[in-house]
This record gives C-alpha cells, structure tokens and sequence, in this order.
C-alpha cells in the first residue's frame, strides 16, 4: 500500500477530501501528510449551509498523533467562502473543530491525559507549551458547557471553598444528587449565588426541594430572594452545627486547662483531640480510655455531653418532635454557665427552622464536603492556580459531569455534488 493510501485509511479521510502528498523529515522526526479538497466540490457556508462562491484558500495545519513516535501535523489549503448573508467563512474539515489547531483524536488524548495529570506535566509529556494543553482544556470545558442539557436540581448543595490564602474563596454549587458542579462564581457573596439561580427559570426554581449549606448570612440571603418558600428549603449542615459545637468544646477545654495548670493539675493536658473526635472513629482502646474523662466532672466533659447530645437528634422524622427535642436541649444549652456553648445555642436558635428543615428533608451537605476535598486535591497537584479563571475551568473539568470531547463537525462546509 502506498503511504498515501496508507494515511487515507489511518485518518478515515473520505470523500470530498483526499491525501495529495505525505512527506518524512528524518531529522526532525516529523510526518506532514497534506490533505487536498477534490475538484469541482461545491461549497457551503458553514453558518448557513448554503452553496456560495468561494472566496480565497488559506493554508491550515493540525497536530495529529504521533506516528511510530513522528510528531505527525495535516496540512491543507481550506477554502474560505463568502457567504451573502454572514459574509466571509471558514469551511469546515471533518477532522478538528473550528478554531483548533489539533485534530479531534489529538485533542481526546490531551483530554484523557489531563484527566489523571496536571497541565504542566501533560504539556511535558505532549511537548508541547503550557498555554496549548491550557488552551484544548479551556475549548473542553465551552465544549461542555454548550451540551449540557437543561438543569433542573432537585437538591442543590451550596458551599465555598478555598482559591487561595487571606480568605479568598469561590462559591460552588452541586447537584446532591447527581453528585455533580452545576456552577461556580467568584467569591461568597449574595451575589454570587444569586449568579447560579439567574440561569433557571421560575419553574426550575420552584422544582428545588432542599437547598443544603452552611449559615453563611449571603447564601441565606440570596436563596430567601429567589427560590419560592426557600424558608422550608434551606437546609443547614449537620457538619457544620457540629464544627460550630466541637469549637465551643474546645474554647471551654482550654479556658478550663489554663486554670487547672495554674492549680498543678495536668488533667486536660494532650486530650484536645480525644474531645474532638467523633466516637465512632475511636478506636475499642481510645473510648476505653476516654471514660475517666467524659464520665468526670470536668467542665470540659458537660460540654461533650452537650455536643454529642445535639448530634443525636437528628434522626427524628416528624417536625414537631424534632423542635420539642431541641427546644429542650436549648433549654440545658442555657443553664450550662459555659460562655461558648451559650453562644453556639444561641446560634442554633437563630437557625433553628434551617436545621428542622435539613432533619425533616434529610438534606445535608456531604456531597458538598466530598467535592470540596476533591478541589484541594487538583490544588495541591497543579500546585496552586495562576488565577481564579483557571481555577474555576478546572473545577468544571474534572467535577462537572460534562461531556468534554471533541466530535466531527456535522456538516464539512463542502457539497459533493460537481
């Protein structure tokens, strides 16, 4: 077989286009196979798809992959036409997406690459530059985007999550359901959810069931204005109740072990992580030993048995006997004369109607968790973002759900008939 038949066959370049020439450069270990627009084909605007007179050809080249480890580029002069209505075009070619510089199947390897690496080590291994691996991420991403189909969540999962030192945070929402990042805004203000429910429409709004969050006041605020009875809506985490309830455990610990070491009494000394960590992941041995101490008449210890408390009463279904359970260890919460569990009672008194709501729905944030530890691990592997563009591009790279590779375009710009 001849090396154009050859080249034909490997790239599926058919009809109306052909190989016209493959030439090998030894020295530079490269494959340039020339790709030539048969005679007399009619062409179209790729707008439109209507036949029109063509304009000029411009010389285009692609990066293909490699043959035999020849770095492989077609090259083909592309016609342009000029279309009465849209004016002067592009035709298409079967074999990359408008705008790309790469092949389709280039671009699908660079894809599956990115998937398991970062950038700077895919661009190493394509050898190619940062900014081309960066550039096909980018397309990928748009490319997602523009598929997705219609959104409608039915459980949302609202939560923030670090860009960078100095409080500097994005906004992430997910599907609880689907598990997947439906949008992501630049800081934690109202505004930037108000950015999310913008893109649904009053019906899409309306079908929401649960929105799961923190008792961050914008987040409130935002989801109060533009999801109907959002008030039975917003549901508070479970997680965070209890990271406000472990740092109040931990305030009274060490107020209570500076005054037992001005006395000489070591008690409380190395025990802050036995107060903190949840029962269940203590080992037989760790809760043995951590009887002495909660069963004692620490202060310390009334204030674990107030958390722990507070985290059993979330498995109640009805409504009205979830408040009364609550309303009651409000009420212990109050008397405890411990200033930091005082405050976190009040707190959650405050917020009461969100945490029924986040019982009753059973609606929590732990998808949210999940695919904010997720986001620091592809933090920690690029080692950090350049900024919060690219930041966001990667966030909806690897955990929106989108479908990212490149296909043929559906029409080539060109008419077979002579």
């Amino acid at each position: 077989m001849r090396d154009k038949d050859l080249y034909q066959q490997i790239l599926g370049i058919a009809s109306p286009w052909r190989v016209s020439d493959v030439e090998l450069d030894v020295k530079q270990e490269a494959v340039t196979v020339r790709v030539a627009l048969e005679p007399g084909v009619a062409l179209a605007c790729p707008e439109c798809g209507a036949v029109c007179p063509g304009y000029d050809r411009r010389e285009r080249r692609w990066r293909h992959l490699d043959t035999c480890q020849f770095q492989t580029i077609l090259a083909a002069e592309v016609p342009r036409v000029n279309c009465p209505q849209h004016g002067v075009h592009q035709v298409g070619v079967p074999w990359a997406e408008p705008g790309s510089g790469f092949t389709a199947l280039f671009e699908a390897l660079v894809i599956d690459w990115l998937r398991e690496a970062p950038i700077s080590a895919v661009a190493r291994r394509m050898q190619l530059s940062w900014r081309a691996i960066d550039t096909i991420m980018q397309r990928a991403v748009r490319r997602g985007m523009q598929r997705r189909e219609t959104q409608s969540p039915r459980q949302l999962n609202v939560d923030e999550t670090s860009f960078a030192r100095r409080h500097d945070y994005v906004t992430v929402v997910s599907d609880s359901q689907t598990g997947n990042v439906l949008h992501v805004a630049q800081e934690r203000n109202t505004e930037s959810l108000k950015s999310y429910y913008a893109t649904l429409d009053e019906g899409q709004k309306a079908a929401i069931e649960s929105v799961a969050m923190d008792m961050w006041p914008a987040y409130i605020k935002a989801t109060l204005a533009d999801v109907p009875n959002a008030r039975e809506k917003i549901a508070f985490d479970k997680f965070h109740v209890a990271k406000h309830l472990g740092d109040a455990v931990d305030k009274v610990r060490r107020s209570e072990h500076r005054q037992l070491l001005a006395a000489g009494d070591k008690t409380l000394k190395g025990t802050k992580f036995q107060w903190l960590t949840h029962p269940q992941n203590m080992a037989r041995e760790q809760w043995l030993g951590f009887k002495l101490l909660r069963e004692s008449a620490l202060k310390t210890a009334r204030a674990w048995a107030l958390k722990e408390t507070a985290m059993s009463l979330w498995h109640y279904i009805s409504r009205g006997w979830a408040q009364r359970a609550w309303l009651g260890w409000l009420r212990w919460a109050g008397r405890s004369r411990q200033e930091p569990m005082k405050k976190a009672a009040a707190m959650i008194r405050e917020h009461l109607w969100g945490i029924l709501n986040a019982i009753v729905l059973r609606a929590h944030n732990g998808g949210a968790e999940s695919i904010n530890s997720r986001i620091q691990l592809l933090k920690h592997r690029a080692r950090g973002f350049r900024n919060k563009a690219r930041f966001i591009n990667a966030i909806y790279f690897h955990l929106g759900g989108l479908e990212l590779y490149p296909t043929a375009p559906i029409s080539s710009g060109t008419h077979t008939d002579r």
